[in-house]
């Protein structure tokens, strides 16, 4: 007789998953296959009292906080403990433990990506873990730097707000609940617009409700090519994801070189329709039909593709001279 854990995996009774066994299925779960921090993929560490996945660029970061705000473990060479396993499963993964840590990001601070800087990486880890900047207040340490057994009660609290939220399984922080997270590879730009003497230096923006990302700056290029994956988490109540590119100038304010709205009501749609895609085979499950209204350069397909729901998207930007942008959604629910 076998029962199976969350992850669908069969458990046969009476042989219960070692430590190591069972942050291993963590690690599994999809939103663990990326890092917390900065959307890398394959993370092979881990917060062990923040409960997240991260890789080796963010690993260094959490290292120079001190144990007493991360203590951070290889996923695959150092000896964990039942009690540090414990607490991982109970935050539940990145997508959980995000959905607390970064309740509160203010307009105007971007998440890094995976070719972030130490500087811009640093900056946020410590925005993010150190000083609780992007936590709901009630779950703020008021001092500037906790102490260990301040730092335990408060890692207590967090776990309990996981308990609480996930024993009436919802995503739900303060005011806003999340259903899941949204993947956009930024693809590459074709034809963009001039800004500077011959050329621009651009970069993209995305933003969804409070949340804000940007890719990385590609320099005197009007055909850049980023695949830069760049994560949102999506509302309960969402509009359309805000695209805006901009061309980088170091004395001045940065100019503007297009716009343009996707509507992933779509993908969403499709996407929870459909329930869990690795059930399917590769097919396609919906579109987003191009019209007068949108931005679309043509139809765009939404697909189960090796268990995932993606939709690549060309999109004519707006209120600009020229310009064309190719990216790539994947839809990632929480529970899975």
């Amino acid at each position: 007789m076998s029962m199976r854990n969350n992850n669908n995996r069969p458990l046969e009774l009476g042989k219960p998953s070692s430590g190591k066994g069972r942050l291993k299925d963590l690690l599994l779960q999809r939103d663990n296959r990326i890092c917390a921090d900065c959307g890398a993929p394959d993370p092979k560490w881990a917060s062990a009292n923040i409960g997240v996945f991260i890789c080796l660029k963010c690993c260094g970061v959490h290292r120079s906080l001190g144990t007493h705000v991360s203590k951070v473990l290889s996923v695959t060479l150092d000896d964990w403990s039942d009690d540090e396993v414990d607490a991982m499963i109970e935050v539940g993964g990145n997508s959980s433990a995000n959905a607390i840590y970064e309740a509160f990001i203010p307009e105007g601070v971007s998440k890094p990506g995976p070719d972030s800087s130490h500087e811009i990486r640093s900056k946020f880890i410590r925005s993010k873990y150190e000083l609780q900047e992007f936590l709901k207040p009630s779950l703020r340490i008021a001092s500037g730097k906790p102490s260990a057994s301040l730092q335990s009660s408060f890692s207590r609290k967090i776990i309990d707000s996981f308990r609480s939220t996930n024993s009436s399984q919802k995503k739900d922080v303060g005011m806003v609940e999340f259903i899941g997270l949204l993947k956009v590879k930024v693809v590459k730009g074709i034809n963009l617009a001039i800004r500077d003497m011959m050329s621009s230096d651009p970069y993209v923006v995305l933003r969804l409700g409070q949340q804000t990302v940007q890719t990385t700056i590609v320099k005197s290029n009007l055909n850049p090519v980023w695949n830069e994956e760049l994560m949102l988490s999506v509302p309960q109540e969402y509009g359309p994801v805000k695209l805006e590119v901009f061309d980088h100038d170091t004395f001045s304010a940065d100019d503007i070189m297009g716009e343009a709205e996707i509507d992933i009501q779509p993908l969403l749609t499709s996407a929870l329709a459909f329930g869990d895609p690795e059930m399917f085979g590769n097919m396609q499950i919906g579109k987003w039909l191009k019209s007068d209204d949108n931005a679309l350069l043509e139809d765009s397909t939404i697909n189960i593709i090796d268990g995932k729901v993606k939709q690549k998207i060309s999109l004519k930007l707006q209120n600009v001279e020229s310009g064309e942008l190719e990216l790539e959604l994947e839809w990632m629910p929480l529970d899975q």
